[in-house]
């Protein structure tokens, strides 16, 4: 579990393919092994990755992850070049602040950069999702104006949401655009989105309440229509 707080920029060193996938290495990251051990859990631009090898003090501190063609084709893994930098996200501890919100680290689908609009210091982001489909149905239900989303890792609160042309907006203060990698993204590019997992959760549990032949969401809606029928005389 991660809190969508991104803790430091690394560095993409190096990239090496093979045919199941690639080997990742990120140096600049040793803000973020203080307490790492081999197996640990890294979120990468928002994608959980197990470390598979690393070291604290060369090269700035550096960590190894596998990632297989799966993770490339569905985030944004795949589009990384030596010398990007990459938000960096170790799992969350018991014992920190809780600030930003419950993020699994497993990306639900990309979204592309259309529009960067300077705002003061600040500065307006739009994306654009994909078209749905069977494999990736649409996010829209789950994203709402002032609601959260996990873009690239970062835990960001949406500006606003336009079902008709699936576009979605946040807005970045200079704080921000400092400490991630979003607002250094040029338009056309993608980036890894993470709905928030409690409307999915909301919306598979009232699913579930008002479908078959029973549950008590289904029971209380019935007996309200009951009530209002009875009133106005309709049997």
């Amino acid at each position: 579990m991660f809190t969508g707080l991104i803790e430091h920029l690394g560095t993409v060193s190096s990239i090496e393919h093979d045919a199941g996938g690639c080997t990742l290495t990120v140096a600049d990251s040793a803000a973020v092994l203080d307490d790492c051990h081999t197996g640990d859990s890294i979120a990468v631009n928002g994608a959980c990755l197990t470390a598979t090898d690393f070291d604290k003090v060369q090269h700035g501190g550096w960590f190894k992850v596998w990632l297989a063609n799966e993770t490339l084709e569905r985030t944004d893994l795949g589009e990384l070049k030596v010398g990007d930098q990459v938000n960096l996200e170790r799992a969350m501890g018991a014992h920190v602040r809780f600030g930003g919100h419950f993020v699994q680290a497993h990306v639900d689908t990309t979204a592309t950069i259309v529009e960067k609009k300077p705002d003061g210091d600040s500065i307006r982001i739009l994306f654009q999702l994909p078209e749905p489909t069977p494999a990736r149905p649409s996010l829209l239900p789950y994203l709402i104006p002032k609601g959260y989303v996990a873009i690239d890792g970062a835990s960001l609160t949406l500006t606003s949401v336009n079902d008709a042309d699936r576009t979605f907006g946040v807005m970045l203060i200079k704080h921000t655009q400092e400490k991630i990698t979003v607002g250094k993204k040029p338009v056309g590019s993608k980036v890894n989105i993470e709905a928030d997992m409690v409307g999915k959760f909301v919306e598979k549990s009232v699913t579930a309440a008002l479908s078959g032949d029973g549950g008590p969401i289904k029971s209380l809606v019935e007996k309200v229509v009951e009530e209002v029928l009875a009133k106005k005389g309709i049997q």
